[in-house]
């Protein structure tokens, strides 16, 4: 491909290729072969003028023009639609139908007559005209009806100039809220969307691991505790505790056995299914989370819709304003100056610019908002409560010691939990696979299926006898295993503090494992920071013991703390704060987090997080760095407080226009002017970074 060089700076690089070398389709197949080479970071193709610009790893300069010499458009792969990045499209769309917005009313301002120019106008106030009788004869009177009527008043005025204006920022408008809310869309279709790519299939008794974009209409799939459906379906064999939250919003499993369907998006909390596929693309679920936020306003923020409400109840006082004037003034000139000044277009513009604006600086940061409204709770909170593992610690626990017990030896210990946990992906079961790993001590399978209980433990039988691996209300509450105060002794001189994992074999005490799990670095001065930003009260709940969560609730300054809970009660703990007119963040990472993460005002979940959490939580941090729940915090209230500013703006400003007007020191088209130019400036304010500059540089 032949191209000229435009700009050219370390790690940045923009070059031409001329306008119609490549059309639109073409663009997203040279980002894609472009950003498949290792040394590009990312890229951007323009089919407008043929552009392409690259940011690329110093030190490749000439690798990236050696990658862009040898591109070929007929030699190009096809990128389907489903695999192109919507938002680019959303940019691009709105990009082009904005300039040409703004190049059709400039062309007929300064190539078409005057006479001409009116005609046009005249046609396009039809449209507006409409609307406003429309709704009257609905018996509304709202912002439509105070538009019509300006623009009517300034036509019958012959001033087609200042209707020209008017219905210009009006259609500005309409396409601002279009692009808003087509961005907020995707967004969350995104951060909604399935990730799996391979799924275990059932072939001549044997298992395969099965690219899901080979799977067929009637290919039997096995899905395992913890994972989440890839495809529509229906069970097969197998039963499971399925939580379908991301397609019912309730955050309660439901039973799944043989007939029952289930829906891709949804998550095996517990329990194993032989699925039978009836759906094969994600398209499927996709278009149905599309269609029910088009059909819904869960996106919008309570604020959002606070503007909109006041901008329409404001419009009778403007019309009654228009009515006194005229009454007592008998000047028209004056009157009309009152419907000039419309509060309804800058109140209705800003508000969603500014939720939009906040919700794209989040995803800089690696943080994905489903909504505007999960924002405005984020800022309104009170109160954060964390879950302890996954959360603020590492999730990477270790085991510090394996203590046996009634007989058995250290390694046979270590050997059992092992040959248990490592079914199940989660931390600890990591940690204790791990250590026998290290010590060379082989744990195969001697067992027959495991049981896993959410959030109590492992249960399975091991040489005829049952055996338990677990919490201490698992084993010493839940399956009644016998422990003596000499028991208990033991365990609190050897434990140190640690977190616990029970062993118990044929009805008695087998053994327990210490886990060591390490608090995230500069997680104390991150508490503090959300302290200083107006959460009053910082809370910390986990299933371990309480020796283990006073110590890191010591060693962070944790206000309160809850330990040995189970997920029903952590939900409980949440509802509690919430029933004493607390507004609540939840911040967890585990399938035991979901029913918590679902009652909570606004709840956030970690990059590590399971499936099941990622899916209930309102925001998701893609980062492992909790630093960006003070970036969110701050990111919230800016944006609140900008809102409430342009509110103030607008309101004074639009009442010092109507004021002058009404003395007569402007005239309408000059408060019709400014009205306008308000409004715009306001809007163009509100796209503006909330965050500081050198924040941004060092995050």
């Amino acid at each position: 491909m032949k191209f000229k060089i435009i700009h050219d700076l370390p790690g940045r690089l923009r070059v031409r290729c001329g306008a119609n070398t490549f059309n639109g389709e073409e663009s997203y197949s040279i980002i894609k072969e472009l950003e498949s080479s290792s040394f590009i970071y990312s890229s951007e193709a323009s089919s407008i003028n043929g552009s392409i610009l690259v940011y690329y790893e110093q030190g490749h300069r000439s690798d990236v023009l050696s990658q862009l010499s040898v591109l070929s458009i007929s030699q190009l792969t096809i990128v389907s639609r489903e695999e192109r990045n919507q938002a680019r499209e959303i940019n691009l769309e709105f990009q082009h139908k904005l300039a040409m917005m703004v190049g059709k009313r400039y062309l007929l301002k300064w190539f078409v007559p005057a006479p001409i120019r009116a005609v046009f106008t005249l046609m396009r106030a039809y449209t507006f005209l409409k609307w406003g009788v429309d709704s009257l004869l609905k018996g509304k009177l709202d912002v439509k009806v105070l538009e019509a009527t300006s623009i009517a008043v300034s036509l019958a005025q012959r001033n087609t100039a200042t209707a020209g204006s008017i219905m210009f920022l009006l259609s500005l408008s309409e396409l601002l809220e279009d692009y808003t809310r087509k961005k907020a869309s995707n967004e969350l279709t995104e951060s909604l969307k399935i990730n799996v790519d391979f799924a275990w299939m059932q072939r001549n008794g044997n298992l395969e691991r099965v690219p899901i974009s080979e799977l067929k209409l009637g290919d039997r799939i096995l899905i395992r505790t913890g994972s989440m459906i890839p495809i529509d379906g229906i069970v097969y064999d197998g039963e499971a505790m399925v939580n379908e939250s991301s397609m019912t919003g309730e955050p309660l499993a439901v039973r799944k056995s043989a007939d029952s369907t289930v829906f891709a998006g949804t998550v095996v909390e517990e329990g194993s299914l032989v699925i039978s596929v009836t759906a094969l693309s994600n398209e499927t679920r996709i278009n149905k989370i599309i269609e029910l936020i088009h059909h819904s306003e869960g996106l919008k923020a309570g604020i959002q819709g606070k503007a909109e409400v006041l901008a329409d109840a404001i419009v009778p006082f403007s019309f009654l304003l228009f009515g006194l004037t005229f009454l007592f003034t008998r000047n028209i000139t004056k009157a009309i100056s009152v419907l000039m000044v419309d509060y309804s277009c800058a109140l209705k513009l800003s508000t969603p610019i500014s939720i939009i604006s906040a919700m794209r600086e989040a995803s800089t940061h690696k943080i994905v908002v489903k909504g505007g409204k999960h924002l405005e709770a984020y800022a309104k909170a009170d109160i954060i409560i964390f879950d302890k593992t996954g959360t603020l610690t590492v999730a990477s626990p270790r085991v510090e010691k394996v203590i046996p017990c009634k007989g058995y030896t250290r390694e046979e210990v270590l050997k059992i939990a092992a040959c248990m946990e490592e079914h199940f992906p989660h931390s600890v079961a990591r940690a204790i696979v791990r250590k026998a790993l290290e010590e060379n001590l082989n744990h195969e399978e001697e067992h027959a299926e495991v049981e896993y209980l959410v959030a109590h433990g492992i249960a399975t039988s091991i040489e005829g006898k049952r055996t338990l691996i677990g919490s201490y209300h698992f084993i010493f509450e839940d399956e009644n295993i016998p422990l003596t105060e000499e028991d208990k002794s033991f365990i609190e001189q050897e434990s140190d503090n640690n977190s616990i994992v029970y062993l118990a074999v044929g009805g008695q005490l087998a053994g327990f494992l210490c886990i060591e799990d390490p608090v995230r670095e500069g997680t104390e001065e991150i508490l503090q920071e959300l302290r200083q930003l107006g959460l009053s009260q910082i809370v910390m709940l986990t299933g371990d013991s309480d020796k283990a969560a006073a110590k890191v609730a010591d060693l962070l300054g944790i206000d309160t703390f809850y330990a040995q809970i189970l997920p029903e009660d952590k939900a409980a703990i949440v509802e509690k704060y919430k029933q004493s007119g607390h507004k609540v963040i939840m911040v967890g990472d585990g399938i035991n987090d979901s029913p918590a993460l679902a009652a909570a005002d606004v709840s956030v979940s970690m990059k590590d997080s399971s499936d099941i959490a990622r899916e209930v939580a309102d925001i998701t941090l893609l980062a492992s760095d909790l630093r960006e729940l003070v970036t969110l915090r701050q990111l919230s209230l800016s944006m609140m407080k900008r809102i409430n500013y342009n509110y103030g703006v607008i309101l004074s400003f639009n009442t010092t226009l109507l004021l002058l007007g009404l003395g007569g020191l402007i005239t309408p088209s000059t408060s019709a002017f400014f009205h306008n130019l308000s409004t715009m400036a306001i809007s163009a304010s509100s796209m503006k970074s909330l965050l500081p500059k050198e924040q941004k540089e060092t995050t």
